[in-house]
């Protein structure tokens, strides 16, 4: 089992940046491929960053540029670095880790944090 544990949201002016972590702990390894969603309230879940094992990283069109994703595995630990946040960034942001070959049986989920972008 993993489990995953965001930090970092909070409210933000228009223009400004944020950065979220997410610690994984329990039966985690490198191979596992991590990436960050979000959810704004009426929309769907969407994905807006994600990063393989091996660095290879993608992002949603209405971030790239301006956000990237990094991550440690010494640490279990996945970063979302947010910059020229708009008010559509709003939303709940979710950790994801998952095994690239057996996804179905190995897809976890922190629980979110939630991100504002509010002048």
């Amino acid at each position: 089992q993993v489990r995953l544990v965001e930090s970092g949201g909070g409210t933000v002016q228009p223009g400004g940046f944020l950065r979220l972590s997410c610690v994984a702990s329990g039966n985690i390894e490198p191979i596992y491929t991590m990436a960050w969603h979000r959810q704004a309230p009426g929309k769907a879940r969407e994905l807006v960053a994600s990063i393989t094992s091996a660095d290879r990283t993608n992002y949603g069109d209405s971030v790239k540029g301006r956000f990237t994703v990094s991550r440690d595995n010494d640490e279990k630990s996945v970063y979302l670095q947010m910059t020229s946040l708009v008010h559509e960034d709003s939303a709940v942001y979710y950790c994801n880790a998952f095994h690239p070959h057996f996804r179905r049986e190995k897809d976890y989920w922190g629980q979110g944090t939630q991100v504002t972008v509010s002048s």
